[in-house]
């Protein structure tokens, strides 16, 4: 009993302190997103005078003035905002159809080259992809796609290679049995019919999955964005329209506006994480069985 009381007193203190661990580091984690949405709610004023970073972030008084400006007409805020949808939402649906597609046909069907093909890709998709930005602005740009036309030109990079991202999808149609595909064929059915018809129907969480990912790169996306949009303010997106608030030489007064776009860019993607989380847990430890 002595010894069953000292363990019991031993897990105990061991559960204090890694629960104090893990509220430590929640508190830090989550400070910069409350302090993203308090900021947002404080309109800028040069004539108070911040004592310290709290008086800077928590707001004296609460206010919508950044985002009266951000959703007003004093900008083109939501021109960028849709611009950002725009492309999120095409490169997620092409995405998804070649790499699922992809993902299948390697999976399921054997040919030559089919293992050199895949290593390749693997190797491949280590370099990083800023590595060919130049080449792919000048190709871009004798197709028309750069500037003006640069919200086609980000979605076509973005597709292009879409193929390479088979490895987690791949897995998770390898955990399903091929003796559905076989007993299909049997009956005579294609391969395009058993892949529409009786495997796409049973994979959800993988759909989901490659869909979100395929959602996020563009929606985060600063980098090449900039780089093909360069000088044209009605291309951009709402990550290099917001960078630009931030280079205005009015700093502290576009913080909070800076903040307040940060929210609004930061809603849909939580909402889609809230409701599909489920599926996207599924479709990761699903796809992680096989290789």
């Amino acid at each position: 009993m002595a010894r069953e009381s000292s363990m019991k007193r031993k897990r105990a203190v061991s559960n204090f302190f890694g629960y104090v661990a893990l509220i430590i580091i929640t508190i830090i984690w989550l400070f910069p997103f409350v302090g993203l949405v308090l900021g947002s709610f404080r309109s800028y004023d040069a004539a108070v005078e911040y004592g310290g970073i709290v008086d800077y972030v928590i707001p004296k008084h609460f206010s919508l003035d950044n985002y009266r400006f951000v959703l007003g007409g004093e900008t083109n805020y939501l021109r960028w905002y849709g611009n950002t949808v725009i492309i999120a939402f095409f490169v997620a649906l092409f995405q998804m159809i070649i790499i699922l597609c992809v993902s299948y046909a390697l999976s399921r069907m054997r040919f030559a080259g089919r293992t050199a093909l895949m290593r390749f890709w693997f190797v491949l998709g280590m370099f990083p992809g800023f590595l060919t930005m130049i080449c792919l602005y000048f190709l871009l740009k004798e197709m028309g796609l750069t500037q003006a036309g640069a919200i086609k030109g980000l979605i076509l990079v973005s597709v292009a290679s879409s193929g390479m991202g088979y490895y987690v999808c791949k897995g998770y149609f390898d955990t399903i049995p091929k003796a559905l595909d076989e007993a299909a064929r049997i009956d005579g059915a294609s391969r395009a019919r058993v892949f529409f018809e009786m495997i796409l129907p049973i994979s959800k969480p993988i759909i989901i999955y490659a869909a979100l990912v395929a959602f996020m790169a563009p929606w985060n996306d600063y980098i090449f964005a900039s780089y093909i949009a360069f000088g044209h303010d009605a291309s951009y997106n709402v990550a290099v329209s917001m960078y630009r608030w931030m280079n205005t030489g009015d700093y502290q007064g576009y913080f909070t506006r800076f903040c307040a776009g940060g929210v609004l860019v930061a809603i849909p993607v939580t909402l889609l994480f809230m409701f599909l989380q489920k599926y996207y847990v599924e479709g990761v430890t699903g796809g992680a069985v096989k290789g």
